[in-house]
């Protein structure tokens, strides 16, 4: 029963730390800074690592989790979530302009992953969990709540040209 529930929450990562990233976004001052940093660190940054260790050590456990056969092409994605990973954390104690830079490049990176993950489904009728379940709406979920977070964020800040 253990492992099974240790299995469960391994498998469905990213969705767990989407929903303490926002639970503890409620806990504090309720900003809409201080919950961009909390989706940047947890379901963006520290997802981005552990999609980075997968695909760099273990490509092919996460091939086979996607539905696709081993690739060289994993070392490359596996460094851009690195990279996007890494970043999405520096963003968690960093200015709102970093956080923004942060927010663009893994933003345009997962939703353009939420568009391969559909061009699968819909070509290759690959719905795999890899690829149609958590990652899939998280590839949407984050950068869409990142954006509107960071819209608001930008807003409220003194001498904003969003402001009105």
């Amino acid at each position: 029963m253990i492992a099974t529930m240790i299995a469960v929450i391994l498998r469905n990562l990213p969705a767990f730390l989407l929903i303490i990233a926002l639970i503890i976004s409620l806990l504090g001052p309720r900003t809409a800074e201080r919950t961009l940093s909390w989706i940047l660190l947890l379901p963006v940054g520290v997802s981005g690592l552990w999609a980075a260790f997968f695909h760099l050590f273990f490509p092919s456990v996460a091939a086979a989790d996607i539905g696709w056969a081993t690739s060289p092409f994993q070392f490359e994605v596996g460094l851009a979530d690195l990279a996007i990973g890494v970043t999405a954390c520096v963003a968690y104690r960093a200015s709102l302009p970093f956080k923004a830079a942060s927010v663009c490049v893994a933003s345009i990176f997962l939703l353009g992953a939420a568009a391969g993950h559909v061009r699968q489904m819909i070509v290759a009728g690959n719905f795999h969990p890899g690829n149609a379940g958590v990652p899939f709406v998280l590839d949407i979920t984050a950068p869409v709540l990142a954006i509107a977070l960071l819209a608001v964020a930008w807003r409220g800040r003194p001498g904003s040209a969003w402001r009105r």
